[in-house]
């Protein structure tokens, strides 16, 4: 099983900042604390295939820092499975997360979203930036306006994709990220090696209606300046195979209003280095 602290090194030793002393430096800074003074919301979102599940691992690790945590999970996904239809959209997986700010009547929120997930977080942040603090991109898709996240694949990439759909999705589910069987996805491509990981992610995994992947975003406003931006890159995760993530690391790096950072782990380290990552969210809210 992957180690979530290496012998004889600390668990911050692993995670390496682009932008050492950036925040400092511009004033980039968080609201999150507008609910508290010590205490930070963090609203974090599932890729395709996932639920709010995932994240069992690390919302302990926040909320005993005394911090909220929010997992909601996407229509048609995990325990909402049953709800699965071929009208849902990008836009219903938008309006999800956006509900739960809204009901929940969530301020200064650090709203993270890994893989996929970047596809819905974007989303929300165009709807309401004014409940928000920061948004986290862990590994995740970064799309412009009028992409989908088929748009920042490669050409061979999506055509994989929508044979699946044809062959055991009935044409509006995919129901994995390649043709692979879902445990060597899982343990060669995505790294988790454990094998009760392995277990519980595999029992819970869903089919995800493909117009999470095929819809373009809509944006209607420009990024909130008071909005911060952080890319995440799991340097675990080849860079050889996935150069979308490694084009968000560097326009991270480059463009105002954002940061960028690296941290040793795989794709999903809500999975496996949770302890790495909650260091990681726990400097947000800071």
């Amino acid at each position: 099983m992957m180690s979530s602290a290496r012998t004889g090194q600390s668990r911050r030793s692993v995670l390496k900042s682009s932008a050492a002393g950036a925040a400092a430096a511009s004033g980039w800074s968080s609201r999150s604390s507008a609910q508290g003074a010590d205490r930070a919301i963090f609203v974090l979102v599932h890729p395709a295939w996932f639920g709010g599940w995932c994240w069992r691992k690390v919302t302990p690790l926040l909320r005993d820092r005394g911090h909220d945590v929010y997992t909601p999970t996407l229509t048609g996904l995990g325990e909402r499975a049953h709800l699965a239809n071929p009208e849902i959209s990008l836009a219903t997986h938008i309006e999800d997360v956006v509900n739960v700010l809204e009901f929940e009547d969530l301020q200064g929120v650090i709203l993270v979203g890994n893989s996929s997930g970047g596809m819905v977080i974007t989303g929300v942040a165009d709807r309401v930036p004014k409940r928000l603090a920061q948004v986290v991109y862990l590994d995740a898709f970064v799309p412009g306006d009028g992409q989908s996240l088929v748009d920042l694949l490669p050409p061979d990439r999506r055509q994989a994709m929508e044979n699946l759909v044809k062959r055991e999705g009935q044409g509006w589910l995919l129901p994995r990220f390649a043709p692979l069987p879902p445990e060597k996805i899982l343990r060669d491509i995505w790294g988790v090696t454990s094998n009760d990981d392995v277990s519980w992610v595999l029992a819970r995994l869903r089919p995800t209606p493909f117009r999470h992947f095929t819809d373009p975003i809509k944006l209607t406003k420009p990024a909130s300046v008071d909005v911060g931006h952080l890319f995440i890159r799991c340097q675990q995760f080849p860079p050889s195979k996935h150069p979308a993530f490694d084009r968000h690391l560097a326009m991270a790096r480059q463009t105002p209003g954002w940061r960028a950072r690296e941290i040793e782990t795989p794709h999903l380290p809500y999975v496996t280095h949770p302890a790495e990552l909650a260091d990681v969210l726990l400097d947000l809210a800071a």
